[in-house]
Order: structure tokens, then C-alpha cells, then sequence
């Protein structure tokens, strides 16, 4: 079900809202690179990429100008296009018999609306049929459950505290453009210019990702704590997260501590792991073997390591995850789900 996409014998109508921006180019790559059945493909995007075209298969397809009749005779829309444009657009895809991946958070905890990574969640794809919307979950989400899943069934998981450092692509290609021009600037003596961050990230970090909210988290560490609970279907699990900018391209990275009820030993969890889909076990400290977002950047698999027991409590492990944020946290998530859709609803 992970793998590359088996050519089916039906083919589909694909849109792709957000076709020209560093996720919907890589959703439109990802659907090449899976062999998913496309029948036509439709990128979409604002105005301002009016006359600009994208590769697919060998071919340039015209962008067309979204609007209230970009989704008919469609039968999958990939959204990201940001949550406003999701909020406007995903309704009236759907209501034009369309069914909605959508890579924003406008409809994630929604509750009638599934939040979905395949490897961990597969069978609520099917309520899509309540309004003809899937939410993608955040990019940091994504990568932490895929791991957490085969642990929590196994010893079933009480407490998840997670530090991540993300990279700046998660912000869009301006904020890589940015790190890029801040680096040279430096390098050469310059002062750079900062306009994307509230402050200089090349050779920096900051604990700032999305707004503040009254509760001192960001919003982007709630959202780690409310998607993960509907995710892997648990209200019960408590989650506390800090979101952290860093000044890499591609490759988010996290450090979680875990807390389970039954007992679970680090060998034990690296065999689980190993056999998880999604998952590759990366963890050979003596020989300096651990994931690294370089190691991560351009694939699809979810590198785990640093696979340890916490010595301050009974029923501890501490874990290094590392993913694409731009591919598994993003794109390849969103053909993955539209793989399942494809071959089990539609």
C-alpha cells in the first residue's frame, strides 16, 4: 500500500490547487513518481502564475487560473494553496463530486472531516463521504505518529513530549530563498536582509513557529497536540510540544520522549520499528549512524534512531525522527491518501 502505486485499470480526473508552489510541485512529482492513475491533470493556481506551466510525464500542462469551475469533471483535487484558498475552494470542489486532500489546517479538526496518514489511520479515509473533504495532517504530526503508532499498540503510550527542529521550507520557497541570500550576505560581509522571519535564521534559531496563543504554546505546537490525539484516535494520550525554526533547507527533525504504560525495552521497540511501514530504522550510535535531514531530503521514508530508555522514569524511551517535511510531511502523504481512495472508494 506504500510502495509505488500499481497502475489501475481505471483512470482519474486530478487537480492540483497550489500546482506552482513547493508543495503542489512536489504533489504533481509525486504522482509521476507513484505511477498514480492519471487520466488528466489540472494545475491550479492564483493569477500570478498565469502563463507559467508544469512537467508532468514529459509534458508541460498549462497552469490554469483557479476559479468556481476549475473542479468540474474532477475527480480528486489535491489542495495546497494555503487555508483561505482551502476554506473558498474545498467546499465547492467537493459540491462539484470531487473529493478533497487537503494539505491546510482549515479543515483538520473539524469533526465530521478525517485526518489521515495512511500508515497509521487508513480505514477513516472512508469518511470522506461526509463532506467530500480529507484533511492532510501538519508536517511535523505526519512523521512523529507514523512512529508513535506501532509503539502505542504495542505498549500503549501515556505521555509524548516532543522538541522538533524544522526546517524552513515548511514556511514556503520564500523562506529558503531567504536562508540562501541570508547566508551569501554573511559569508560576504554584508548585512542581510530579513523579511520572512521576524528575525535572522541563518546561523540561528528561535522557538517561533506560527502565533502565540493565551496558553504560551504556539499554534503550531497545539496543532501537535490535537492532531495527534485524533490520529491515533486516543484522547487520552498527553502531548506537550516545542516548535523550533533552524536554519536547514529540508528535513524536519524531532526529539520525543515517550511514556507507556506497559514496559517496552529499546530493542524491543527497534524491532517494531523495523517492520512498521513508512519507517527505517537508522541507529548505530557507535559508528556514528543516526538520521539527519540530509539523510532525509528527496525521500519518502521516515528515518527513526537514537532509539534509547529514558533513565528519570519506569516506562521511558526517547526517539530522533527525521522526515521531508515538503514530501512525507506534505506531498507524498496527500498521493498516498488519494492512492487508497483510488483503489478502495472511487
Amino acid at each position: 500500500m506504500f510502495g509505488v502505486y500499481v497502475t489501475m485499470a481505471r483512470e482519474f480526473h486530478v487537480a492540483v490547487a497550489g500546482a506552482t508552489g513547493a508543495v503542489g510541485t512536489q504533489m504533481v512529482q509525486c504522482l509521476e513518481e507513484r505511477n498514480f492513475p492519471v487520466k488528466t491533470l489540472r494545475p491550479l493556481a492564483s493569477e500570478r502564475s498565469l502563463g507559467k506551466s508544469v512537467t508532468y510525464r514529459g509534458q508541460e500542462i498549462p497552469v490554469q487560473v483557479m476559479d468556481e469551475k476549475s473542479f468540474e469533471g474532477i475527480d480528486i483535487a489535491l489542495f495546497s494553496a494555503g487555508g483561505g484558498i482551502s476554506l473558498k475552494y474545498g467546499p465547492i470542489a467537493a459540491a462539484a463530486g470531487a473529493v478533497v486532500v487537503d494539505n491546510s489546517s482549515a479543515f483538520r479538526m473539524e469533526p465530521d472531516i478525517p485526518l489521515v496518514v495512511p500508515e497509521v489511520n487508513p480505514q477513516d479515509i472512508a469518511l470522506y463521504k461526509n463532506r467530500g473533504i480529507i484533511a492532510n495532517p501538519n508536517c511535523s504530526t505526519i512523521q512523529m505518529v507514523v512512529v508513535l503508532k506501532p509503539i502505542h499498540d504495542a505498549a500503549r503510550i501515556k505521555r509524548v513530549v516532543v522538541s522538533t527542529y524544522q526546517a524552513v521550507s515548511g514556511t514556503g520557497q520564500k523562506a529558503v530563498t531567504e536562508l540562501a541570500d541570508q547566508v551569501r550576505a554573511l559569508l560576504s560581509g554584508a548585512d542581510p536582509k530579513i523579511s520572512v522571519y521576524p528575525y535572522r535564521i541563518a546561523f540561528n534559531v528561535f522557538p517561533h513557529i506560527d502565533v502565540f496563543l493565551e496558553n504560551g504554546y504556539t499554534k503550531e505546537e497545539m496543532k501537535m497536540v490535537l492532531e495527534t490525539k485524533k490520529i491515533m484516535g486516543d484522547d487520552t494520550i498527553r502531548v506537550s510540544a516545542t516548535t523550533a525554526r533552524v536554519p536547514v533547507f529540508y528535513g524536519h527533525s524531532e526529539a520525543v520522549n515517550i511514556e507507556t504504560e506497559k514496559k517496552i525495552t529499546p530493542e524491543e521497540v527497534r524491532a517494531l520499528l523495523a517492520q512498521a511501514p513508512g519507517v527505517k530504522v537508522v541507529d548505530d550510535p557507535a559508528n556514528r549512524l543516526y538520521p539527519m535531514p540530509l539523510d532525509a531530503a528527496g525521500q519518502d521514508l521516515t528515518l527513526v534512531g537514537r532509539i534509547r530508555e529514558d533513565a528519570s522514569i519506569a516506562n521511558g524511551i526517547d526517539l530522533w525522527i527525521v522526515a521531508d517535511n515538503i514530501r512525507k510531511g506534505a506531498a507524498t502523504n496527500a498521493v498516498q491518501i488519494a492512492e487508497i481512495l483510488a483503489a478502495q472508494y472511487l
